[in-house]
């Protein structure tokens, strides 16, 4: 029984030790900064720093941003309302700017499905 005790001498404080570097280490890892799993939240930028997506609209509001983007979903196009430096622009993809227009000039409030 006195190796017993002599072992548990010198492993519990090594335990011990192990047990704290262990916790210092996940510690680290959760209170670290620019690692962060969570999206940071949205910067505004320019009108032309928003990838593919190009201005079809310049409402003078948000809410104004919000009917035509809805406007354009109803007739069946992909929109989308950002945030700009410039103020809200009502975005849409390249490939449906020219019919995005034509929705946007057309003065009923929901135009046909082609």
């Amino acid at each position: 029984m006195s190796s017993w005790s002599s072992v548990a001498y010198f492993a519990a404080p090594l335990c011990a030790a192990l047990g704290v570097g262990v916790l210092v280490l996940i510690l680290r890892w959760a209170f670290s900064r620019g690692h962060s799993v969570v999206a940071a939240p949205p910067r505004r930028g320019t009108s032309d720093e928003y990838g593919l997506l190009v201005p079809v609209a310049q409402p003078g509001s948000f809410i104004e941003g919000e009917l035509l983007r809805r406007r354009l979903e109803e007739a069946g196009l992909r929109a989308n309302l950002a945030e700009t430096l410039e103020g809200p622009r009502v975005m849409v993809w390249p490939d449906d700017l020219q019919r995005a227009r034509a929705v946007l000039r057309d003065p009923r409030p929901n135009p046909p499905h082609d």
